[in-house]
């Protein structure tokens, strides 16, 4: 029996959060009261999914989730957007990933606390190859270091493209970036990185590992890059954001629509900007996944 054909794989979080507005960040030992409480699936790759699902790229995810009511609502809200959740592995006795995040609408600023799940990760042993080598893309934050590896290896052999989301400094991320086609990482990453605030120095640096393209995404500031050795630095589009939990995951997910789509890379990392600009707007790292249409209009006005 033949595995099932996907254009993205994608390995790595998913998880459920709680957002909620508050009007700043309280002082310890008082009281603060929060507004517009939104639940939502979330985690990096899961998000970025969930976004090239919207855009009509068929999409499977492999991840771990807990036999908790949590674990259900996670799995749920990837099988809504139509993505394959075959992959999902359920750890009976154990919890599923979790955040409460609070949102400062005027400052665009929010704080995020979390727990990871408790169940064991996933091993290389639980992957689909099959499904990797049928793809065109695997997109990975990371979260599973030996699973994750695996993966790209797999893809690499293939001539599938790997794409990563590092958005922290942790085990195997540097091993990833060897791996890796596309390396776009955070403005954290960047910092720890090279141990200063330089980004196009991380770009520099993490080029020397082997990636094509890498890229720091810079929230506010914009992002830069490094394609092939070329810089390219640009402006965040302006917006008054109300969130900006999900931004990053959603720039994944235009970059990654731009490949599958064959456009120049500075097309690809404007409609990554665009669209994570967009998810600002809105509470939450999905309700404001922008559509296509929206796209296509701003593109041919420039």
């Amino acid at each position: 029996m033949k595995d099932p054909i996907f254009k993205v794989f994608g390995i790595g979080q998913c998880c459920l959060d709680y957002i909620g507005k508050i009007s700043s960040y309280p002082q310890p030992d008082t009281k603060c009261e929060f507004s517009d409480m939104v639940i939502q699936g979330g985690g990096p790759v899961a998000t970025a999914l969930v976004a090239l699902a919207r855009w009509g790229v068929s999409c499977t995810f492999a991840g771990v989730i807990g036999d908790d009511p949590f674990g259900a609502m996670i799995r749920s809200s990837l099988d809504d957007e139509e993505i394959d959740t075959s992959g999902i592995l359920v750890r009976n006795g154990f919890a599923s990933q979790f955040a409460f995040i609070t949102a400062e609408p005027h400052v665009g600023r929010r704080t995020i606390f979390w727990k990871r799940p408790t169940g064991p990760s996933l091993s290389p042993e639980e992957i689909n190859y099959g499904m990797i080598r049928n793809a065109r893309v695997v997109h990975t934050d990371g979260i599973f270091p030996e699973a994750s590896l695996a993966a790209c290896k797999t893809a690499k052999q293939a001539g599938v493209k790997v794409v990563v989301d590092a958005g922290s400094l942790r085990e195997g991320m540097l091993e990833l970036a060897r791996l890796s086609d596309y390396f776009l990482a955070s403005e954290t990453f960047a910092k720890a990185f090279v141990e200063e605030d330089n980004p196009l120095a991380a770009c520099m640096k993490l080029a020397e590992l082997g990636p094509d393209v890498v890229g720091v995404t810079l929230g506010p500031k914009g992002y830069v890059a490094l394609d092939r050795g070329r810089v390219i630095e640009r402006p965040a589009y302006p917006v008054e954001a109300v969130d900006t939990t999900g931004c990053g995951d959603v720039f994944h997910a235009g970059f990654i629509y731009g490949l599958l789509e064959n456009w120049h890379v500075d097309k690809c990392f404007d409609f990554a900007a665009w669209a994570g600009a967009m998810v600002s707007l809105r509470l939450g790292g999905r309700a404001g996944i922008p559509k296509l249409d929206d796209w296509h209009r701003v593109d041919q006005a420039e």
